[in-house]
């Protein structure tokens, strides 16, 4: 079997323990190099995670002969710029979510690998997540009937940096008009289509309540998918306590469940209640890297590509506008 060698761009938070040890542990799979612009912290990384190579500048690490995948983790104003040059190459790629600040930016994303016919998959991992394929299966198997209607609310407290207003690029409105609701919502509205099928319409309101940052900290929407099912959410990021609860209901019952949060699933239909728990892995985008080895041995289709998650952005920008 071939081994394919990643290099990844950027080495935030997001790849110490959530993506970079999944590409690592993955059988067939090795990351390579690594890449960022302070030298001291890339080498650290580099050093920590027993990876062979690290770079300060992108272009060495795409253009690196030894790499045929390359991973992108940067903050999303930059995925295009990069994104656009690994398309260049022909190589493969992995964008992490958001694909991009933009539904154009995406499309142009989308249109660069099309041209390569190179593979493109961004990091909406809980595609590939067995709590939210239980819930999949439930719903096709129309354990609550007939969809009909889908609601989420999510909401938490300022944190320290907020107040402060301390720089945080999440709430930079340059990089993300959404702030935290792009950050995060986008998990969900992502996770939504897929369970549910492309959301057709969509529209929304969005403000700043707090004055903490540039950023949006109050969104509320409404869609409405392909087969006629009905959505709304509200997204609140200055309220005095976290919450976070999906609700579909069915002409039987509904399916209750948290996007972030592992608590049980829960399931009413017919005057009883199921509750079932299944935890997240370790390395929570582990099962998100598998698929791509499939999808690149041509054993499965990642549920996880460019397209899917342009739709997303989309939907993001209709709520937004």
């Amino acid at each position: 079997m071939k081994t394919y060698n990643w290099g990844i761009i950027g080495c935030g938070s997001v790849t110490e323990l959530k993506s970079g040890p999944a590409y690592q542990k993955t059988e067939g799979f090795s990351v390579t190099a690594v890449m960022r612009r302070n030298e001291e912290k890339g080498k650290d990384y580099a050093k920590r995670h027993h990876i062979p190579k690290f770079y300060t500048d992108a272009d060495d690490l795409i253009n690196d002969p030894e790499i045929d995948a390359v991973y992108i983790a940067t903050p999303p104003d930059s995925h295009e710029y990069y994104a656009l040059k690994v398309a260049n190459t022909g190589k493969i790629c992995c964008i992490e979510k958001p694909m991009a600040p933009s539904y154009k930016a995406c499309v142009n994303i989308c249109k660069a690998f099309q041209i390569k016919n190179s593979p493109l998959f961004v990091a909406y991992y809980r595609r590939s997540l067995p709590r939210f394929l239980q819930i999949k299966s439930w719903l096709e198997d129309e354990k609550i009937g007939k969809i009909k209607h889908i609601s989420w609310h999510l909401s938490k407290p300022a944190n320290e940096i907020d107040i402060s207003k301390t720089y945080n690029w999440r709430t930079d409105a340059n990089i993300a008009l959404g702030g935290y609701f792009d950050d995060l919502a986008s998990h969900g509205l992502d996770l939504f289509n897929y369970l549910l099928g492309d959301i057709s319409q969509a529209n929304g309101m969005a403000i700043n309540q707090q004055g903490l940052y540039s950023a949006m900290d109050a969104v509320t929407a409404n869609w409405l998918h392909k087969d006629t099912i009905t959505g709304s959410g509200s997204w609140n990021f200055g309220t005095h306590k976290r919450e976070d609860k999906v609700e579909i209901y069915g002409s039987h019952g509904k399916i209750v469940f948290s996007v972030f949060g592992e608590a049980p699933i829960t399931m009413e239909c017919n005057g009883t209640t199921k509750q079932l728990m299944i935890e997240n892995p370790k390395n929570i985008q582990i099962y998100h890297v598998e698929n791509i080895k499939k999808h690149l041995l041509n054993k499965s289709i990642h549920p996880s590509n460019g397209e899917t998650a342009a739709r997303t952005a989309w939907v993001m920008d209709q709520i937004l506008h």
